[in-house]
């Protein structure tokens, strides 16, 4: 079952979820608390960020109309090697979204050349010359190629100029390596629950992520909205997967993540404030239909 499977790259261009009957009413998953529709506004007031400003407007629409076609097998190859620096991701991908997400915080639009790949028809150039791992994030730089996304989003971040993301206190670090190991675990519970395998797993993965918001607490606004009150890699690590799991359980389960989790909704809309991560957002449609394609084809016998 994929639930069970380990991925830290993207090799297919969608969340991998195990099946279940995307027919199934709301009802029949509780989460021990009432099940209805996302109370998901934007209208907080402040912002917790490196100099302390008030936030901006939130920026909720997916700019797709200024993205460049993904690369497919018809497609040439770039000079690779040639000493430009490229990210090589996909769309739809919530591994690629991570490291696209770091260098956008960290404004390197201008430095790392952003290559989106179609992953349902890629270009064979692709394994050949780029990354023989066939798969996404993958960073060319320096004349080498770097793969997963977590160490891609290091790399960024200690190899080029822009804000931190790494913890600013050794406190802070240990936490952060907490949480950048429960990664895997929290998907995996989560799509148990969506499944239909843990009813309960789900419920304690989120409550996990609401207790690991309320530990850092900026005293001016009287909590942080980031993991470690100021963005990091930990946000980002957790950010394109709870997107993806808040609106698949709010459209398909019609269950809201958020409710009685007043941490998770804070940070969600702060993230939704955030142009660096609002850019690469899919939109939300088609992460729910290919989600019920994806349940469906797999149910069947």
């Amino acid at each position: 079952m994929s639930a069970r499977a380990r991925v830290s790259v993207c090799s297919y261009p969608s969340l991998a979820l195990p099946s279940r009957d995307v027919s199934l009413p709301s009802s029949s998953l509780y989460f021990g608390r009432k099940s209805h529709r996302s109370s998901f506004d934007i209208d907080l007031k402040l912002r917790c960020n490196s100099n302390e400003t008030r936030r901006t407007k939130p920026v909720l629409a997916v700019l797709s109309s200024s993205r460049v076609p993904e690369l497919d097998s018809s497609s040439e190859p770039p000079q690779v090697f040639d000493g430009s620096t490229r990210l090589y991701i996909s769309y739809s991908c919530p591994f690629a979204q991570r490291a696209w997400l770091a260098r956008n915080y960290k404004n390197l639009r201008d430095k790392i050349e952003l290559v989106p790949i179609n992953l349902k028809n890629r270009p064979a150039w692709y394994k050949e010359k780029v990354y023989p791992a066939n798969k996404v994030p993958a960073l060319e730089h320096n004349n080498k190629v770097i793969g997963e996304s977590l160490d891609v989003i290091k790399y960024i971040d200690a190899n080029f100029e822009g804000p931190s993301l790494a913890p600013n206190s050794v406190e802070k670090e240990a936490f952060a390596d907490e949480l950048i190991s429960y990664t895997d675990s929290f998907s995996k519970a989560v799509r148990s629950t969506l499944s239909g395998e843990d009813i309960d797993a789900a419920d304690v993965a989120f409550d996990y992520i609401e207790k690991a918001l309320s530990k850092y607490k900026n005293p001016k606004y009287k909590r942080g909205p980031f993991f470690l009150c100021l963005f990091s890699l930990v946000d980002i690590a957790y950010i394109p997967f709870i997107e993806r799991f808040h609106l698949i359980f709010k459209d398909v389960m019609n269950v809201d993540i958020t409710a009685g989790r007043p941490n998770l909704a804070y940070w969600l809309k702060e993230m939704n404030t955030m142009e660096h991560y609002t850019e690469t957002r899919q939109d939300p449609q088609e992460i729910i239909e290919r989600y019920k394609k994806r349940a469906q084809a797999e149910a069947r016998p």
